[in-house]
């Protein structure tokens, strides 16, 4: 396979023999035509590689200042068996197990700016490296928690800010499901409002999609032309 996986070990080694149905794991209505169209039109695509990430999105900050991103990452059980594959996850190594899984997630993401892209208008945000990183267990799901503190705090405007996090390629769908999954500190809740956006891809988009053959190349511009975005609205001074 072509397809280079980023986020771990466990998404580069995901082959044809990884099978989900896709219908399972429709995020939102604007979905849909995409992927029924898949369904319908192009089985053979079922043998892509796929995870699916379910994200909870903390907004941290204070006095019209944004300081950082806090995530939540639960990963589907199927990819979260694949992960622990071949892991001592015994009682007395499990804590260690999860510890190393998470910082090998991290350390791989980093490049990838953690698959987290934040803006003022066009202008990108950049961070710092991410801190208190660490997996759990849910039942048959791993879920990977981290702080993404931000290089300098960000001061709110009104409109211009907007959060996207995606896997370029879109081989990995990364979804908040609804917009409780987004939350600002209290600080911030007094004087921003949140917008979650759901992706709207044009026709001829959704045509190339479904267009592309099981061991193509993975086109890094599909992955934002189907993902979420959160936008803020915010007054000039916090409300009192």
């Amino acid at each position: 396979m072509k397809q280079l996986f980023i986020l771990t070990k466990v998404l580069s080694s995901l082959s044809s023999r990884y099978v989900r149905r896709f219908s399972t794991h429709l995020r939102s209505i604007k979905r849909l035509p995409l992927w029924l169209a898949i369904l319908t039109f192009a089985p053979n695509l079922h043998a892509h590689p796929h995870s699916w990430i379910e994200m909870k999105t903390h907004i941290e900050g204070g006095n019209g200042m944004i300081t950082g991103l806090s995530m939540e990452w639960s990963f589907d059980a199927m990819t979260s068996m694949y992960m622990l594959d071949g892991e001592d996850v015994s009682a007395d190594t499990e804590a260690e197990t999860f510890k190393k899984l998470a910082a090998s997630v991290i350390e791989n993401m980093m490049y990838e700016h953690y698959f987290t892209y934040f803006y003022d208008g066009e202008e990108p945000i950049k961070y710092q490296v991410v801190e208190n990183a660490k997996f759990e267990r849910d039942k048959a799901k791993m879920v990977l928690t981290f702080d993404l503190p931000l290089s300098k705090p960000k001061p709110v405007t009104r409109d211009s800010l907007r959060v996207l996090i995606f896997d370029p390629s879109y081989f990995v769908d990364m979804s908040w499901l609804s917009n409780r999954d987004v939350t600002l500190s209290p600080e911030l809740a007094r004087q921003c409002q949140l917008e979650l956006i759901e992706p709207n891809p044009t026709p001829e988009q959704m045509s190339y999609a479904m267009s592309l053959p099981v061991d193509a190349d993975p086109d890094n511009t599909l992955g934002q032309l189907f993902t979420q975005s959160v936008e803020l609205h915010c007054t000039a001074v916090p409300a009192s």
